[in-house]
């Protein structure tokens, strides 16, 4: 049974909503005719989008089908409610989120979180700015059909809401979601039906939702389809099949590029994600045996649910980038040596999962280093090279050891564009599966 409903206010923008869904690896179906829509394809789906076509119509003729379309689509089953808008904010934004408040009742508020950071399409002070350039400089203000004259997210909803709305600003991100869910339920009684968010990463978007999650309020997403698919993935999740097999992606490099590529591969795959606390490993040995367990026991707990499990190394974001030279000079040692210790974390690491859960059956490393620490540590003498997955991307099995015949792909940190590292996990996943049905047969 369906338990996300997606209204959307065209056709093209529905669809790239419900395609984001499916990468995600759940079932969308777009319907198109409610008169005729067929209660089994609703049955069979975990996600029904449905266009209004109303971004050029009247508010009031787009108010009436939007609410129309809930009657039909709305069920005790629905999770998630979203309302997707235009990436740039074109159309009868504040009707239609109305339409939609006041078929589910008093009880529900509106989020929205309009941005879209792969297209370059952010919130920031509560401007809405496009590849830098605020939004009514754009081209999109003389839209003949939609025209937008104003930057300003929550001023373009008050102007066609007959509800309350109030921005939140990056300044209140900054407190966490735990501040945010306070916020949020603030507002809600005061009577604030709109909340609209400042938004630039797929970070801001976890955060948004988890402080949603954790307000306890029921709610629609707003959105031209990312955060949704954010919301998607953390209220849905999908069931794990008894002895399916794993994938663990170990991430030690820090190059920017690399952001890009796990921003991108956490927003299009449904993995479980643990950040390794760089800090800790060398605080002390102490310190460094109680992070590598925080996150072995993370990774293990995620694994119930998840298939891809991510290891990530907190030095990915600038801001936690570590100083070497105190680390240095207090243990007497070379820059090597304390990278080493990094590395060979890591490696631990991944040792002690594959170790404790049979299932996972390949992995991914990132970073030159951190890919000869994970084969020092887990006994190989080498791999068998069988393949190029991307250029400087290279697939092949453990040679010998306790793992032998486990699959991996290992790839330079700052090689490839922003999808590399889902490329390459795909890769592993069409292996292993191959694998199994060979075993099968």
């Amino acid at each position: 049974m369906a338990q996300c409903v997606v209204i959307a206010d065209d056709l093209t923008g529905g669809n790239a909503t419900g395609v984001l869904l499916r990468k995600m690896g759940y079932q969308a179906n777009t319907v198109l005719n409610l008169a005729a829509v067929d209660p089994g394809i609703i049955e069979e789906s975990n996600c029904v989008v449905y266009p209004t076509d109303s971004r050029g119509i009247s508010p009031e003729e787009a108010y009436e089908r939007v609410r129309k379309a809930c009657g039909i689509l709305a069920g005790d089953n629905v999770k998630i409610y979203t309302h997707r808008i235009d990436s740039t904010l074109r159309g009868n934004l504040g009707s239609e989120t109305d339409a939609m408040l006041d078929f589910l009742g008093e009880e529900y508020i509106a989020v929205a979180a309009p941005c879209f950071p792969a297209t370059a399409r952010i919130v920031c002070g509560g401007y809405m700015l496009v590849e830098g350039i605020p939004l009514h400089q754009t081209n999109i203000a003389v839209d003949p059909k939609a025209p937008v004259l104003t930057s300003d997210v929550a001023a373009l909803f008050r102007k066609q809401s007959k509800y309350g709305v109030a921005p939140i600003m990056m300044e209140e991100l900054m407190q966490g979601r735990e501040h945010l869910a306070g916020r949020l339920k603030e507002l809600a009684s005061q009577g604030i039906r709109t909340v609209t968010f400042d938004c630039i990463t797929q970070e801001d978007l976890d955060l948004i939702a988890d402080a949603v999650i954790d307000s306890g309020l029921k709610f629609i997403a707003v959105d031209p389809g990312v955060f949704t698919a954010t919301l998607v993935r953390k209220l849905m999740p999908r069931e794990t099949i008894p002895g399916k097999y794993r994938i663990l992606s170990v991430v030690g490099s820090v190059n920017s590029r690399t952001l890009d590529q796990m921003r991108h591969l956490w927003k299009v795959m449904d993995t479980g994600k643990v950040m390794v606390k760089t800090k800790k490993l060398l605080e002390s040995d102490e310190a460094r045996e109680e992070e590598i367990t925080r996150a072995v026991d993370s990774v293990l707990e995620a694994a119930e649910h998840d298939q891809i499990l991510t290891v990530t190394g907190d030095g990915i974001y600038p801001e936690n980038r570590i100083d070497f030279g105190p680390y240095m000079e207090k243990l007497g040692c070379s820059l090597d040596d304390i990278t080493a210790v990094i590395n060979n974390s890591f490696a631990e690491i991944a040792y002690r999962i594959f170790r404790a859960e049979p299932t996972f059956r390949a992995l991914y490393t990132s970073g030159g280093d951190v890919t000869v620490a994970v084969c020092g540590c887990f006994g190989t003498a080498g791999l068998l090279l069988k393949d190029e997955v991307l250029p400087l991307a290279a697939y092949g099995q453990f040679l010998s050891g306790e793992f032998k015949g486990i699959h991996i792909v290992t790839k330079g940190g700052s090689q490839g564009d922003a999808t590399a590292i889902a490329r390459c996990l795909s890769f592993l996943k069409e292996m292993v599966t191959n694998e199994e049905k060979e075993a099968f047969h």
